[in-house]
């Protein structure tokens, strides 16, 4: 074998090296996508007020085109709308839009503080702790 031989063989190691490297660099940011969304979408649902439990269980999420119409669902304690809604994350990437929302006519009034539960909103209370979220998906 020529040393030209084995350096071409070398290259080629390094290449397929590099190559899953980026693979898995990918898949770990499509991870922490996934996370930092059902993160978000778990924080605007535990927090929205509850009455019926039909503002909680009107949350929806979208990819790539924001959900119409609403949700005839009653949720008390939010956690059947998380799973249902969080099992749409599983696939989503890297640079794919999210949408997350409520589409009952009532919501954008509980936003701005038409609840004594959640007078500063859900949304904006989600926002403003973001970096949270995102610091423990990446964990």
């Amino acid at each position: 074998m020529s040393k030209v031989d084995a350096r071409i063989r070398k290259g080629a190691r390094f290449s397929k090296q590099v190559e899953a490297f980026a693979q898995a660099a990918k898949g770990r940011a499509n991870e922490v996508v996934r996370k930092t969304a059902l993160g978000i979408l778990a924080n605007v649902v535990t927090v929205s007020p509850v009455d019926t439990g039909r503002f909680r269980g009107n949350w929806q999420v979208g990819i790539g085109d924001r959900p119409a119409g609403t949700v005839d669902t009653e949720d008390k304690d939010g956690g059947a709308v998380i799973s249902r809604e969080g099992a749409k994350l599983e696939g989503v990437e890297v640079g794919e839009t999210l949408f997350i929302t409520n589409n009952l006519p009532y919501a954008r009034r509980l936003e701005f503080g038409h609840s004594q539960q959640a007078p500063k909103g859900m949304v904006r209370t989600t926002l403003a702790n973001v970096r949270e979220i995102l610091e423990e998906a990446v964990k």
